[in-house]
């Protein structure tokens, strides 16, 4: 329930002023100020002594109006308990996008207060935890630097996400990966102090339908002996943000009790350089029998995947979903907000993407365009981890994964970036949540409808 002795925040669309609930001598002083319900534009309201009565907050025109705008005014409010008041549409998006806002990464320096939201009765309060939760553990892992989250570390944090909640937890790690056959995991992490793994969660009711999570989880990509510049280096400690989305994504479905059963697959490595590092040119084999030439070792991520992807449609279940970091060519076409989509199952694509954006986590629906498989050809192994043109860099990566998917009733891959280079509304500068609250109302109105 709303505190009432909360702080106000009036959301006001442009031309709205007069229908916002202020009395005449606040509507006038935001008149005075400027104040006609411009997007972004906050404003404090003076109380009848010398308090704070409150803040307008602008939410601009028709156009692009959304509740998720709530996460523009936590980001420039001072810290303080407040609760939102006006036209909001979905309060529970709302009140999402107002925590996120908040969000703050203060592992490394002085913790500041920040704004903290009383909800609405109109909101759904196990909703608003359960999805904030969700979205703050993938921002925290993501943003958590490789010298405190390697494969180690990220193992330990996995297992103790399991164990919070009542999941399954097996892990096969280092030359075990290969007894298990797991060899392209175990290749690409073989060069690292960190032995490579792989972590195994499960839940639920056997007898419910069989969803399969599997992220990348490269706790920092040098690149390999194909090494990245500096500057391609400098953030790639979020090369493991597809396992901490899928982590988040792992949580809403626990913790909603969504009638699935559920997998979550996490190869884990870390793609160091050494005297024992794969190298441009090898073969390797891989879980399902397919060789592997290597075009280039910056390009483990799919390798790892595709392993993990034959162990996950060996089950065959009805969806698997994979989320990775994967390719600069994804940023290229479509940039850091909107993450490619791809699926065997264009209908399932199509309720994903509008999943997405009914709850401000847009996705873009890409093509597995079969007259680009030939250049996944090899002449000297069954297929090529690159590609030959040089073109169509997410396509290519989503292609040569799909080699690895035949019995799952549906696939869904998403090339997403994890970070925000600009602060965005309910998504400050930094780590970020991507495809965690699309998937999940996708799963929840498919599985619990």
């Amino acid at each position: 329930m709303s505190n009432p002795n909360a702080i106000p925040v009036y959301l006001i669309g442009e031309g709205a002023l007069d229908a916002s609930g202020l009395t005449g001598r606040q509507k006038a002083w935001a008149t005075a100020n400027g104040f006609l319900g411009q997007r972004g534009k906050l404003l404090a309201l003076p109380g009848d002594a010398e308090g704070l009565a409150g803040y307008v907050f602008g939410l601009g025109g028709e156009d692009g109006r959304s509740p998720f705008l709530a996460g523009l005014a936590a980001a420039a409010l001072p810290a303080g308990e407040y609760r939102l008041e006006g036209t909001i549409g979905d309060a529970t998006l709302a009140s999402i996008a107002f925590r996120l806002g908040a969000y703050r990464f203060d592992r490394y320096r002085e913790a500041k207060a920040t704004p903290v939201l009383a909800l609405s009765e109109a909101a759904d309060a196990a909703e608003v935890e359960r999805q904030v939760t969700a979205a703050t553990l993938a921002r925290d892992l993501v943003n958590t630097p490789t010298s405190d989250l390697g494969p180690n570390r990220l193992h330990e944090e996995v297992e103790r996400f399991a164990s919070e909640r009542g999941m399954g937890f097996k892990a096969i790690v280092g030359d075990d990966l290969l007894d298990q056959n797991f060899p392209m995991i175990h290749a690409v992490g073989r060069a690292s102090a960190e032995p490579p793994r792989l972590l195994d969660l499960s839940w639920g009711d056997e007898s419910h339908p069989k969803v399969t999570l599997v992220g990348k989880g490269v706790c920092f990509d040098t690149g390999g002996l194909d090494i990245k510049t500096a500057a391609g280096m400098l953030m790639m400690k979020k090369d493991m943000g597809g396992a901490a989305n899928i982590l988040g994504l792992a949580h809403t479905i626990v913790s909603a009790e969504l009638p699935v059963r559920l997998r979550v697959l996490l190869p884990v490595v870390e793609n160091s350089i050494s005297s024992n590092s794969f190298r441009p040119g090898d073969v390797l084999h891989s879980r399902r029998g397919l060789t592997v030439e290597i075009g280039n070792t910056d390009a483990e991520g799919r390798l790892i995947l595709a392993d993990a992807l034959a162990l996950a449609d060996e089950e065959s279940p009805d969806l698997i979903i994979d989320m990775a970091t994967l390719t600069g060519a994804a940023r290229v076409a479509l940039g850091p907000d909107l993450p490619p989509l791809y699926s065997t199952d264009d209908s399932v694509a199509a309720a994903i993407a509008a999943a997405g954006n009914t709850v401000e986590d847009p996705l873009w629906h890409m093509p597995l365009w079969s007259a680009y498989d030939s250049q996944l050809s090899s002449k000297i192994a069954d297929i090529n981890n690159t590609g030959l043109g040089g073109h169509s860099g997410s396509i290519i990566a989503a292609l040569f994964m799909r080699r690895f998917v035949n019995k799952a009733k549906a696939w869904v891959h998403l090339d997403i970036l994890s970070w925000a280079p600009e602060a965005r509304p309910g998504r400050p500068v930094g780590a970020t949540d991507q495809g965690i609250r699309a998937l999940y109302n996708y799963i929840r109105r498919r599985f619990a409808n």
